[in-house]
């Protein structure tokens, strides 16, 4: 601690004379508002200390406890005075002042933690799940790495499930800033609520146990988003709604309610922080997901029409947004009472179409801005798919996916807010997109490699990746010939030869059971050839596979009883028009004969697959504009014909 001396002949004495004096006596300082130089010989300042007089000038206010002093010793040489008096010396004498950063290497509490060491305001301690702080080369060289050596910062694993651990972190600290969090797209409930709600009631009980004064929690402007109605320029007399977009926002409004609940408990002052759609450097989501999708081809498509508005936040608001929270609570008066027990919506104060802000974001790294419109109804299904696989091969280590239903009712739809209150009771004033690009240098397309698709195509994901995407994409040449010849004389003997079905499927299991013998009789090479004998497990149907099959049957069967219902209330007319044209379709389809489909639907299966795969990206973009096409001439015809019924 730096101390402003208030006599000019001082100067400090050594440390060994320092710890010999601290052995006789105890100095009791001040902390603010108190300047000038006292002398006192040594005497004079035993007998003080031991009456416990307090030193003039020095308040009630102004005392400290005895374990938690800074001072400082001068020792002043007078001319021709053999004899040192001891003076002491007046002046800023702070305490070590700790805040905690929960969830401290995430994202935007980065920011916060260099931020606030820049600051110089707090000694840092940084909370995280980790055992220990693993830190970049930039960090290592940067603000956070010195203070780490110097002791200004330290770091401490902490889950807030444990109740133990929570209060430990919390010895000694002032101020916590609850920014911990799981990851939004992982749609567990368990999880979410774990963290969200009852780590956070750790948190609100660990402050209130151990005398915290302010306690600023980043809350979500998600907590006010049903997923269904857009949010325009929305200000912070919005309810909480009775159902949530997620499982994220749902628990995020539970912590809230407990954070805002618990203000004035034992003194703790709290309030909330709600920052939207975070962007900056050192982003590892939005921008790289972004780029990696652009690198992929998959960057050319607006999902919905592209209109709905949006407020961005820049990471380093965030971070300030959270300062000005604390500076609020932390000051007397009027001005802490408005800020403490609220919530505030931040943004950069710049609503503007969320699919503008991404195409900036990938033209600014050279990349082309996305294009192709695509319907929320058909991504929406896509998305769920995604999500159910991901729920099915999440726990064998399947990467948390991008595009989840909750994501798309996010990027569909209007969300836009007011942040005069913060401005106004917290002194928040927002800086933006440019420094985001130039923050991934490594990320222009410039520097980007030409890669080819890593792993298989979707052709051959779509047939399952195995002997049957093999065959049908001519991967293994004669396995293809083969089975095209089998097929063909399938086609000849048993369906061309306008047979009953009853005959016809008689001649195939006749034909399967003489060649199946005659398989068996023969023997392991036939003219250098290695015949592959086929195990008794090929014909094996395993209870695992009979059970997934019942489940799918009865699935399908519940999901056409469902959509009946639904067309019999007669509330639907959009899924009563799906059903009328997938009859439509279906009845055209019976117009065939099942010579034609057999023939129709060989051909298409080994070479419309084939083509598909060679020319994906070209194929995709004719079938989005198509599908949009399509879209439009049907909701127009759907607003029309509804128009009429209503007049």
């Amino acid at each position: 601690m730096i101390i402003k001396l208030g006599a000019s002949k001082t100067i400090y004495a050594g440390r060994n004379e320092i710890q010999t004096t601290v052995l006789n006596f105890v100095i009791v300082a001040v902390s603010r508002g108190i300047g000038g130089g006292f002398a006192y010989d040594i005497d004079t300042v035993k007998q003080r200390i031991r009456r416990n007089v307090l030193l003039p000038n020095a308040t009630k206010r102004g005392c400290f406890a005895f374990r938690f002093l800074r001072w400082a010793l001068v020792i002043e040489r007078s001319k021709g005075v053999k004899a040192r008096r001891l003076t002491l010396l007046w002046a800023m004498a702070v305490e070590e002042r700790w805040c905690l950063v929960t969830g401290g290497r995430g994202f935007a509490a980065r920011h916060l933690v260099e931020m606030l060491i820049r600051d110089n305001m707090y000694s840092v301690r940084i909370a995280d799940l980790g055992g220990t702080i693993d830190l970049e080369p930039a960090e290592q060289l940067g603000l956070l790495g010195q203070a780490l050596h110097s002791g200004r910062a330290q770091y401490v694993s902490l889950d807030l499930r444990n109740k133990a651990q929570v209060l430990k972190a919390l010895e000694g600290v002032e101020v916590v800033f609850h920014m911990a969090a799981p990851n939004s797209s992982i749609n567990n409930y368990q999880l979410h609520y774990s963290v969200n709600v009852e780590g956070t009631k750790n948190v609100i009980d660990a402050c209130v146990e151990m005398n915290v004064k302010r306690l600023v929690y980043t809350s979500s402007p998600s907590v006010v988003f049903d997923g269904i109605h857009g949010i325009h320029n929305g200000n912070e007399s919005l309810p909480y709604p009775p159902s949530l977009n997620d499982h994220y926002s749902a628990t995020k409004a539970e912590g809230e309610k407990l954070v805002i609940k618990s203000n004035g408990t034992n003194g703790l002052l709290t309030c909330c922080i709600r920052p939207s759609s975070i962007f900056g450097p050192g982003d590892r989501l939005l921008v790289p997901s972004l780029v990696d999708a652009a690198r992929a081809g998959k960057s050319k498509f607006v999902i919905g029409d592209g209109n709905n508005i949006f407020d961005f936040t820049y990471v380093e608001n965030v971070a300030h947004a959270h300062i000005c929270a604390e500076r609020a609570l932390a000051s007397e008066g009027s001005v802490s009472e408005k800020a403490a027990g609220e919530a505030y919506f931040i943004t950069n104060m710049e609503p503007m179409k969320f699919w503008e802000f991404m195409s900036l974001i990938l033209e600014g790294f050279g990349y082309e801005r996305p294009k192709v419109k695509i319907p929320t109804f058909v991504a929406m299904p896509i998305a769920h798919l995604i999500e159910w696989i991901f729920r099915l091969l999440g726990p064998y280590g399947m990467k948390v996916p991008q595009l989840t239903p909750s994501r798309i009712r996010i990027l569909t739809c209007t969300r836009s807010f007011d942040c005069s209150k913060a401005k106004d009771r917290l002194g928040y004033a927002p800086i933006g997109l440019r420094r985001t690009v130039e923050s991934y240098p490594h990320l222009r397309a410039e520097n980007q490699p030409k890669i080819k698709r890593e792993g298989p195509s979707k052709a051959s994901m779509y047939l399952g990746s195995g002997r049957v995407a093999d065959t049908l994409l001519w991967k293994d040449k004669k396995q293809t010939f083969t089975v095209l010849l089998v097929l063909i004389a399938i086609y000849f003997n048993f369906i061309a030869s306008k047979d009953t079905i009853i005959t016809a499927l008689t001649k195939l299991l006749l034909f399967t059971s003489i060649f199946l013998f005659i398989h068996g009789l023969l023997p392991a090479k036939v003219l250098g050839y290695t015949v592959e004998k086929m195990p008794k497990s090929w014909f094996h149907l395993s209870e695992d596979m009979s059970h997934q099959i019942a489940l799918s049957v009865a699935s399908s069967w519940n999901f056409v009883v469902n959509v009946l219902k639904s067309v019999a209330e007669g509330n639907n007319w959009e899924l009563f028009f799906k059903v009328v044209f997938s009859l439509f379709i279906l009845s055209f389809l019976g117009a065939f004969s099942l010579q034609n489909l057999y023939t129709i639907g060989l051909t298409l299966a080994f070479i419309a697959f084939y083509v598909y795969e060679r020319k994906e990206e070209d194929i995709d973009g004719i079938f989005i504009k198509t599908s949009s096409f399509g879209c439009k001439l049907k909701s127009d015809f759907t607003s029309k014909f509804l128009a009429s019924k209503i007049d």
